[in-house]
């Protein structure tokens, strides 16, 4: 039979509390650290707990870093299809919905590049496995719920192919946030070809993806 991970299902609201907190302090430790530098004795030290208390929980720290970012990634999909329904969408104009997103991303990648950064690191170290796998299922997941919206938001997308057009547009923001916002380095090398400030930055992206899309209303 295969091996059970060590991990223990929390049964009291004292084991639970202990767990989030846990979790917290590996996301926080993870982007202030980057990968190397997530070590046990740190996160554990940072949760205010000792390392015998994490190993309980988790065999190791790749066990215990990819509950972290799956939770994450879950959370995360799970507050934006609360926040705002393909219903919804229905009765925004696509100018100011595009615009809501767009803003959105760059303030989540703004305030989490570390974090960021290091989970594309370790994801992608881990290539071909269940967890690898969970995490592609759930970028695909959100993603395809971002275009959803956007195909439904109000006002016609003036393209042969509406769905495609919307997927690869928003493709291309999130590519742009990710080299103009995530990597800083790179983000120096663009200095001067790119909007300064990151309200310019949001309304140029949005008005590049609603000159892409031909919406009808391209007013932001």
């Amino acid at each position: 039979m295969p091996k059970k991970e060590k991990t223990l299902e929390p049964q009291q609201e004292r084991s639970r509390e202990s767990l989030r907190r846990l979790l917290k302090a590996a996301a926080e430790v993870l982007g202030q650290h980057g990968l190397a530098g997530a070590t046990i004795p740190r996160i554990a030290a940072h949760a205010a707990l000792t390392p015998g208390a994490v190993y309980r929980r988790f065999r190791n720290k790749d066990v215990l870093l990819e509950t972290m970012i799956l939770q994450i990634m879950g959370d995360q999909d799970k507050i934006l299809r609360q926040s705002i329904t393909i219903t919804m969408a229905a009765e925004i104009p696509a100018a100011v919905l595009a615009g809501q997103i767009i803003s959105s991303l760059l303030v989540s990648y703004r305030r989490n590049a570390g974090l960021l950064r290091a989970i594309r690191q370790f994801a992608q170290g881990r290539e071909g496995t269940p967890f690898w796998k969970k995490v592609t299922k759930l970028e695909v997941r959100t993603f395809e719920y971002v275009v959803d919206l956007l195909v439904a938001s109000k006002g016609k997308i003036c393209h042969s192919d509406p769905r495609t057009a919307v997927g690869l547009g928003v493709a291309m923001i999130v590519g742009a946030l990710w080299e103009l916002v995530v990597y800083p380095l790179n983000a120096r090398v663009w200095k001067g070809f790119v909007p300064g400030s990151d309200k310019e930055l949001q309304q140029e992206l949005t008005r590049s993806l609603l000159s892409y899309l031909a919406t009808e209303k391209q007013d932001i």
